[in-house]
This record gives structure tokens, sequence and C-alpha cells, in this order.
């Protein structure tokens, strides 16, 4: 067994400084900087139409200093009164210039203190309204997904679910990288930055309700602690790994793995087989791709085909599960079909048709 880097991974998970965050998708919206500037600009625009109304009329005010009014008082005044400071050394002595306080200069600093309050609100209500969010996305999260790492297999690994019918506000991604939780939330996949060897961390993908877990980690001692602590937390999910290397595979399974994918052994295989045959290594890669040609399905045996034997159903049935054993189609031991059985089969994939995962854990010995 090897797992380079051990004492580095340990000495991380008891570190107790560890940042994590929750961050769930949002709708795209103007860079918060763009928005603040064009309300910025708004603003300065009925500053200086308060100003040059003001200068247009300035024979209807007077200055208490010196009776005149130029333009730089008519700045002046438009400030003063689009704040609500009003000093009142300047003030509207005519009709016409009362008027247009009343009609056109108020409307204006009702504007402006629209503006300005609207965008202080608006930053300080963020923090509560985000927190309101991440409540309900914990009351109504029931089932999901938890994908422990977002890069190429973890991306993958979330495609090929979501091809078959999981919506993509049951996928939780966890990843201490806080650009990959980023790319993952504007993929629509809620997102926690954190280590997933620490426990506090899942909890925060509330992993102990989770149905399925995938774990797509870039080193195999760090896949066995995620699991490890993944299968303390839920008992019942099914669990799926990713490793480098196949010898291991049989430590992944006792730490609680439902199933062990062996990356680098599985893509050598594919290319071995590519290379006997292409349009083999093209029908093997077109299985793997679910939503598009062929897909590998598993659903349960129904009434009509109780007692049959495989070959005689309208699917075509690649392996039978019973209870703990796999067995081919040709397999003498099958007989005929159970209605407690399960099978494999290959069927044309369509955009109108979704299989949904398969909500049951995979048993283990």
């Amino acid at each position: 067994m090897k797992l380079p880097g051990q004492d580095a991974i340990a000495r991380q998970a008891d570190e107790h400084l560890v940042t994590h965050r929750v961050k769930l998708p949002r709708k795209l919206v103007e860079h918060p900087i763009r928005q603040v500037g064009k309300r910025l600009s708004t603003a300065l625009l009925v500053l200086l139409v308060t100003a040059f109304i003001v200068y247009a009329d300035h024979d209807g005010y007077t200055d208490n200093s010196d009776g005149s009014v130029d333009l730089l008082d008519a700045f002046y005044y438009a400030t003063v009164t689009l704040s609500t400071t009003g000093y009142g050394d300047i003030t509207p002595v005519s009709d016409a210039a009362r008027l247009t306080n009343i009609f056109v200069i108020t409307p204006l600093r009702v504007l402006f203190l629209i503006i300005l309050v609207g965008t202080t609100l608006e930053a300080l209500t963020e923090r509560t309204r985000e927190e309101w969010r991440l409540n309900r996305w914990r009351s109504t999260l029931r089932d999901h997904t938890v994908v422990v790492g977002f890069g190429t297999k973890g991306r993958s690994a979330i495609q090929t679910v979501c091809a078959t019918g999981l919506r993509k506000e049951q996928v939780v991604v966890v990843d201490p990288s806080g650009k990959a939780i980023e790319a993952a939330t504007a993929h629509g996949y809620a997102g926690v930055v954190g280590d997933a060897t620490r426990s506090d961390v899942l909890n925060r993908a509330e992993v102990y309700r989770a149905r399925q877990i995938i774990i797509a980690t870039q080193r195999d001692d760090t896949a066995v602690l995620v699991t490890l602590t993944a299968r303390q937390l839920n008992r019942g999910a099914k669990i799926v790994v990713a490793v480098r290397e196949e010898e291991n595979a049989p430590l992944l399974k006792q730490s609680g793995a439902d199933a062990v994918i062996t990356s680098a052994s599985a893509a050598g295989r594919l290319l071995g087989l590519s290379v006997l045959s292409p349009a083999a290594g093209m029908v093997m890669e077109d299985l793997i791709s679910q939503g598009s040609g062929l897909d590998l399905v598993e659903r349960p045996v129904i009434k009509a085909e109780v007692g049959k034997n495989p070959r005689e159903t309208d699917d075509l049935v690649v392996s039978v599960l019973r209870g703990h054993r796999v067995l081919g189609y040709d397999d003498p031991a099958v007989g005929g079909l159970e209605l407690t059985d399960r099978l494999i089969t290959i069927v044309r994939a369509t955009p109108a048709t979704h299989v949904a995962p398969d909500a049951r854990p995979l048993p283990r010995d």
C-alpha cells in the first residue's frame, strides 16, 4: 500500500483553523463594482441636473452672503439639498423657484436618496439574504449526491449522473480550492470549500443525509481518509471512489467504499482495447458516456419477465444482479429471472428518456 504524504495529510486533518464555507449557485448577475459604478453615475447625473435647474433660475434664489447665486452656488445648493442637509443660506424666493423645488427638486432629492440608501441597504442585507438561502437549502436537501473533488474525474462523474435525470440542485461539490467551487456553482451545483477529510466540512455538505457519495480526489491517501470519514457519518450511502493505483483498491473497500474505480488501469485497458479494435474502443466509450448513443442501465425485473431467460427479455441483458452476486447473462446459475433480481441492460439513449440512478446501496459482504 503506497500512501505518500500520509503524515502531512494527518497533520492537515488535525488543524483547527481550516476555513470552509458553503456557496450556492447564483443567477448570472452584473459585477458588484459595475453595479455601484452605475448607481454612482446616476447619482452624479441627478446632482448635475439639479444644479443646472437651479442655475437656470438663479434670479429666483437669494444668497445670504452676497445676494446673488452663481454656478458654484447652484452646485452647492444642489448638494446640500439632495443630501437633506439644508443650511438655509441659499433659499428660493420667487414663486417659480419654489414651484420648481416642489415639483422638480424634491423628486430629484428622493431619487438621489433612493440610489444611495438602496446601495447601502443592499450591501447590509446581502449577508442576511445569503444566510436565509443557506438555511432554506439545508432544510430541503435530502437524498442528494455529494461529489468530493471537482477535477476532470469529478466533473465527468457529475455529468454522467445528471444525464440519467439527477437534478443539479441535488448535487453538492466539496473541494479545497475556491476556484473549483466557483466553477461548480457557475454550473449550477452547490459547493463547499474545505478539506473533505474533516467531518465538519462533510457535515456542511449534509453528507449524513446523502444517497450517493462520489470521491474523486487527486491523491489515493486523501481518498482513503475521505472514505473513512464519509462512511462513519453515513452508514447507508453508496460510496464510489476513484484511485490511481490498483493496489490501493482493497484498502478502499475495507474503508467502506462500495465500488472502487482504478482510473489509470481503466484508461489503460481502454487504450489496449482500442489498439486491438478501434471500433470496440469506440463502443465502450459510447457505453460509458450516459445520455447519448448506447447506455448501460440497471433496472429491476418486471412481473412479465419473471421466469424468463435473460435472452428472452425485450432489452439486451448483459448481467443479472442476484443478491450479492453479479451473474453473466449466459450463466447457468441464472435460470429463470426472479422478481428480486436486477438487470444490467444496454439501451438506446433518447433525449426524452431518462433513467433515474439506482437509489439502493450496493450490498457489501
